[in-house]
């Protein structure tokens, strides 16, 4: 099984990069700094020590009887083997020793004496020379710290503003996808610094326009077919009225009648797309509206009131979406198709096989029925229309299975429910159609 991947924001990434570089740059200077100041000061004191031993065998040289001052030293056999090899050439020089178990180093200084003799001067690195290397130590760790939260701080600060960016795109991206096509994320993202962000915001406005215009003009070639073909299918269906009575006439008219059928839902689809169908309300009591609307076209079909509401809405529309859920439930699912009002909330239930999964997940769509056991008949078009009402009405649509998959037969079953708004919708709707499974 693949381990799930790690999600993390782009904000601390950028933090993250920006305190691993600043801390290996601030680390990198340390030392470099830390090492030129060793030197330095070590070559200082070499200098001193020099000046010193020097100063020292000129006394050496003019004092009666000779003897060695100030620290010096005659062939001392602690002399380091690199000074007593330059002692060996006749030449003076300066030599660093370390020591194993650490601490300050000696600074050695030597010089050739006319006699063969070796002077020498040696003494530890001076304390003060140490406590400015550790207080220069010091102060390079505090600057290297503070450089490594400063960057991450400033790495926060750009990491949260393309953040910001990316989820007000990625917001008003998901707002087209459900259908909000006027959004414009780069008038969402805003801002006025320009960076790629803006560069996908355009790439994903033109794939908007262009996916709208396409759609629109899908939607027009659809209507215009369908009303090119209303005058022929109605004259094929007059023409069948005159045909001789028989087997052969009832099917040609029950066809003819079909096609007449299909042609005015696919027209009203387009009327829906188009947004250009308005509600014209009235008050009427919900509970008795739909026990009379359904008794007329469904009387097996039993209506439950649970509470009775008043509700400001168009009757044509809502019964014409209680017409088409009652279809469906009929045509693609079992009996007994249950319808139940409470408040503003209409439920109609069926006990078939329940909604396809592409339904319960994407909603209706024209011209597909779902799953096989389900779509044996029609285009799609019945719970599309439905759909399309209810958003004139400023209604919610929702479509859910009563019972999982594995329950016992009979269990299960479609169920459609209508949400009425609390206030007349607006000319154009009050809100979309959510479309989600429970």
């Amino acid at each position: 099984m693949k381990p799930p991947a790690l999600r993390t924001g782009v904000r601390w990434k950028i933090a993250v990069a920006i305190a691993a570089v600043g801390a290996l740059i601030a680390v990198t200077l340390s030392l470099v700094v830390h090492n030129s100041a060793r030197v330095s000061m070590l070559d200082n004191a070499r200098e001193v020590q020099m000046e010193r031993l020097l100063f020292a065998q000129r006394m050496y040289e003019s004092s009666k009887p000779k003897e060695p001052r100030f620290g010096t030293k005659i062939n001392d056999p602690m002399l380091p083997p690199q000074l007593d090899q330059l002692m060996r050439d006749k030449r003076r020089g300066t030599y660093v020793q370390e020591h194993r178990h650490g601490g300050p180093p000696d600074v050695w200084a030597a010089v050739p004496l006319a006699n063969g003799d070796v002077l020498s001067l040696h003494i530890p690195f001076a304390d003060r020379s140490a406590t400015i290397m550790k207080d220069l130590d010091r102060a390079l760790v505090i600057g290297s710290v503070s450089v490594v939260f400063g960057g991450c701080a400033l790495g926060v600060l750009i990491g949260a503003q393309l953040s910001r960016r990316l989820r007000k795109a990625a917001a008003a991206a998901g707002r087209v996808a459900q259908g909000n096509t006027d959004v414009r994320v780069r008038d969402a993202i805003g801002g006025v610094v320009r960076d790629e962000t803006d560069e996908l915001a355009r790439a994903v406005d033109a794939l908007t326009d262009a996916l709208q215009e396409r759609i629109e003009a899908e939607r027009r070639v659809t209507a215009d077919i369908a009303h090119e073909l209303r005058t022929p299918v109605t004259g094929l269906l007059t023409a069948a009225e005159l045909l001789p009575p028989g087997r052969p006439t009832e099917l040609v008219r029950d066809r003819a009648q079909a096609m007449r059928t299909l042609v005015e839902d696919v027209l009203e689809v387009a009327r829906l797309d188009s947004a250009s169908e308005r509600a014209e309300l009235q008050e009427i009591a919900l509970g008795e509206f739909v026990e009379r609307r359904v008794r007329a076209l469904d009387p097996e079909a039993p209506v439950q009131v649970v509470h009775e509401s008043w509700v400001s809405t168009d009757p044509r529309r809502l019964e014409r979406i209680l017409g088409n859920l009652l279809a469906n439930a009929a045509k693609h699912g079992r009996p007994p198709v249950e319808v139940t009002v409470e408040g503003r909330v209409v439920r109609v239930r069926d006990h078939g096989p329940g909604f396809p999964e592409a339904l319960l997940r994407e909603g209706p769509s024209r011209f597909r029925t779902g799953a096989s056991d389900r779509a044996g008949q029609g285009h799609g078009l019945g719970l599309t229309i439905a759909a399309g009402q209810a958003r004139v009405l400023g209604a919610r649509l929702t479509f859910r299975n009563a019972a999982p998959e594995g329950t016992p037969e009979g269990a299960g079953g479609a169920i459609a429910v209508l949400w009425l708004p609390d206030h007349a919708p607006t000319n154009t709707g009050s809100f979309p159609v959510i479309k989600f499974a429970d």
